[in-house]
């Protein structure tokens, strides 16, 4: 266990290291961040997220909560959605799930678990979304995966929900949201291949937030 002391001699250590391959390092972070991508993760300690994706610093904007969870009424990963579309104007969105999730194992569970209880909820209504496929499964760390994958997938179609989203995909082209799962035993990625422009389309019946008609356009063509 590192000692707290010792976090700070692995800082002056770290910034040593940078200063060593770039004398500017710390004068190019100062000046602007300029992120492709945005990252909404897990909270788990045990998923390094500039390190899995082979990203340096200032090239990923950064959102962690317990499950990566994206829930309309959380002011914070709204907000940063919005700086992240709006201001950065990243390119890419990943919602990125991992197995052995504690948080979505949690959701499993028949307890009640005080002040997590409505956050986990989220998670619990994923599952009563996908009830019959999960049932379904018999092997239990089988539905607990498969329940960490559908975590991710509905967690993104929020995200596409959102106007930011939506109204930057009409105006430019991005951002592209994707889902993404982490396998802690092997640290590899894996990519659901969510079909987002797909995702849009069918969201935008009831969820259009653009102006563009889409909503009102689909009533006249039934």
């Amino acid at each position: 266990m590192t000692s707290y002391n010792q976090v700070f001699e692995n800082n002056r250590q770290w910034i040593a290291s940078k200063l060593a391959t770039d004398a500017e390092f710390f004068e190019k972070m100062a000046d602007t961040q300029t992120p492709e991508y945005l990252y909404i993760g897990c909270s788990d300690s045990r998923v390094p997220t500039n390190e899995i994706m082979g990203l340096g610093a200032g090239e990923v904007f950064v959102h962690r909560n317990i499950a990566n969870v994206v829930p309309n009424t959380d002011l914070n990963v709204m907000a940063v959605i919005n700086y992240a579309v709006v201001h950065l104007e990243v390119k890419h969105i990943v919602v990125c799930g991992h197995y052995n999730c504690g948080g979505v194992k949690a959701a499993m569970q028949p307890k009640d678990l005080g002040i997590l209880n409505p956050w986990l909820r989220n998670i619990r209504d994923v599952y009563r979304l996908h009830m019959d496929e999960l049932n379904a499964i018999p092997d239990e760390h089988d539905r607990y995966n498969r329940l960490v994958e559908l975590n991710v997938q509905e967690q993104a179609i929020n995200v596409i929900k959102t106007a930011a989203v939506q109204k930057s995909y009409l105006a430019k082209g991005y951002p592209v949201v994707h889902g993404w799962v982490y396998d802690i035993k092997n640290g590899q990625l894996k990519d659901l291949e969510i079909d987002f422009e797909g995702v849009l389309h069918e969201i935008q019946r009831i969820y259009d937030l653009t102006g563009s008609g889409m909503m009102q356009k689909d009533n006249n063509n039934q």
